[in-house]
């Protein structure tokens, strides 16, 4: 996990990144308010994230970029539920996270975010379709409606065909669009990426970066996490982190950084 030390110089300016006078018919699918993350060891504290604040709403494509260091991956846990702020507020459709309790952040976990990460994680012993209905089970689906909705979302990503294959018999794109399809099955607020492209060679991540983009044309909400800039111009709007602060949020058109 990425850490910045909070001895370090701290007059890196954050910019506005949201307007609060901006009337809003739903919440944003993510709203961060002075969200700061602090770890300690012994006497050392370590800031990773110095007090950033940003909304994505619904529908947008964001990409989250910057170097090794810089807050990134912290940042992600966070977006993620998978750790909780040391202070500010996050809210996720409109819900504080910061309020939860383990067992709730389980369930957003399970339910509203759909997860990519860049080495897959998917069971080596499984098939396709049973990789994709993991999120469902655990969530007490019903057998016959889990693999409808698995089977869907195999087909939505362009590999029902490989449905009963296992990992080792697909290449490294498709293993990453049955990731995409496992994100997709819960119906989720928010597909989060994680390096998703990282272990791909460049025909395969233009594919998955494209099957995002087609999804993000769909109405799901995307947000990317990377520290590649080629990555990060297939998104819509480019949030920049560095030293734990956010540092520029630049709109895209078609995909293309201005």
């Amino acid at each position: 996990m990425e850490r910045h030390a909070s001895a370090l110089a701290d007059d890196t300016q954050q910019l506005p990144l949201h307007d609060t006078r901006e009337v809003r018919l739903t919440p944003p699918v993510i709203e961060l308010n002075d969200v700061r993350k602090v770890y300690k060891s012994g006497i050392l504290e370590v800031e990773a994230v110095r007090g950033v604040s940003a909304t994505i709403d619904e529908g947008e494509f964001v990409a989250i970029m910057g170097p090794s260091g810089s807050g990134k991956s912290t940042l992600m846990h966070i977006i993620g539920c998978l750790d909780v702020p040391t202070s500010g507020l996050y809210r996720l459709a409109g819900q504080d996270v910061g309020s939860m309790s383990e067992v709730e952040l389980a369930q957003v976990r399970n339910r509203r975010i759909g997860f990519v990460f860049q080495q897959y994680n998917l069971l080596p012993s499984m098939s396709a379709w049973r990789n994709v209905e993991l999120p469902l089970t655990y969530a007490s689906v019903e057998k016959a409606e889990r693999r409808r909705r698995a089977m869907e979302a195999l087909d939505r990503v362009g590999i029902a065909g490989h449905a009963e294959h296992r990992p080792g018999e697909m290449s490294g794109g498709q293993q990453q669009r049955v990731a995409v399809a496992r994100a997709l099955v819960t119906n989720p607020d928010l597909i989060l990426c994680d390096e998703p492209t990282g272990a791909l060679d460049t025909v395969a991540a233009h594919e998955v970066l494209s099957l995002l983009s087609e999804l993000n044309e769909s109405g799901r909400t995307v947000v990317l996490i990377t520290h590649e800039a080629d990555v990060a111009a297939g998104a819509k709007r480019i949030l920049r982190i560095r030293d734990g602060l956010f540092v520029d949020d630049n709109r895209t058109e078609e995909g293309v950084a201005r």
